[in-house]
């Protein structure tokens, strides 16, 4: 098949009727050398080795910790469940999972709504000045959280900036519960999570084709229309990897549900902390950390397979 004609064909199978596997085979990869066509085989035989140093040293830095904490969870070399059992017949347990879900998905679809936005604005923007904003996007992420989250304390306390200047406002003493509560959680978990929806959905805004876009208008579509027909639908790979991939950090989320939630904002990872500290049970400490990790991954599979098929 002439690759020219390929090219024809960017979305999908096309009218070419090419599958996404048929199309690398054509396509030249990074690691092909000139003259020398790779099978899919090699292909992967090359990716493998480039990637294969630092696959191993992410495996003994990550593995050892997670075999311990699975180890403890199963009382050593006893092997028994007592602990996961205890764990999931545990009433407090069953309330910190429905909260962390809850929050986890909330502040995800804030922070898809949020991040969606500031991405399409920067998908408007000339290069060099989406370049800088997309600095200032990043420049929170690039920030501790721990440090984000004592500032949002100050901000939001009873006697923070946002209470201060309502009371100068209004001449009278105001202090609203913008902290120590599910708003002050999911503010904070909110600002963490934008940045990190905001890249996946530009890149998918950034490869719509701008001809698209003009046969539309030609066609007498109205902006919106083009928006709901035309952006929403060719978005949806990376709104669906940024949405994933929020839900999936944030469950793990301790610092900030620690420091701006209430008692009853309580995540799994804060009742980790209360085993692990204040009981002193690590057994069921470690069940609920191997909980977690498999909530985690069975959250993460869908993301991994799709790219897996994108790629």
């Amino acid at each position: 098949m002439d690759k020219d004609l390929i090219a024809l064909s960017p979305w999908g199978t096309g009218p070419l009727g090419l599958s996404p596997t048929e199309r690398s085979r054509l396509t030249p990869s990074p690691f092909e050398p000139p003259g020398y066509p790779m099978t899919p085989t090699s292909s992967l035989r090359a990716q493998a080795i480039f990637m294969s140093p630092a696959t191993l040293i992410a495996a003994g830095i990550v593995l050892p910790p997670l075999l311990f904490v699975f180890y403890t969870s199963v009382h050593g070399l006893a092997l028994s469940p007592v602990s996961f059992s205890a764990v999931l017949t545990s009433t407090l347990f069953r309330q910190t999972l429905s909260t962390t879900l809850y929050i986890a998905g909330l502040s995800s679809l804030l922070s898809l709504f949020l991040g969606f936005v500031v991405a399409l604005h920067l998908a408007r923007q000339p290069a060099r000045r989406r370049g800088f904003l997309m600095i200032l996007v990043l420049l929170p992420f690039w920030t501790n959280v721990l440090v984000k989250t004592f500032a949002f304390m100050i901000i939001l306390g009873r006697d923070g900036l946002i209470n201060s200047l309502l009371s100068w406002i209004f001449q009278t003493k105001i202090e609203l519960p913008l902290v120590l509560n599910l708003f002050g959680v999911l503010v904070g978990m909110t600002s963490y999570l934008v940045p990190l929806v905001v890249l996946p959905i530009l890149a998918s805004l950034l490869a719509i084709d701008r001809a698209i876009y003009r046969a539309a208008a030609i066609m007498g579509a109205r902006p919106a229309r083009i928006f709901w027909t035309v952006t929403i639908p060719m978005s949806l790979p990376g709104v669906f990897a940024g949405l994933l991939s929020a839900f999936v950090l944030s469950l793990g989320a301790f610092v900030i549900p620690a420091l701006l939630g209430g008692p009853r904002d309580a995540m799994l990872s804060n009742l980790v902390d209360f085993y692990n500290r204040e009981v002193l049970n690590w057994p069921m400490a470690s069940a609920i950390g191997v909980l977690l990790l498999g909530m985690a991954f069975f959250f993460a599979a869908p993301l991994a397979l799709w790219r897996r098929r994108k790629i």
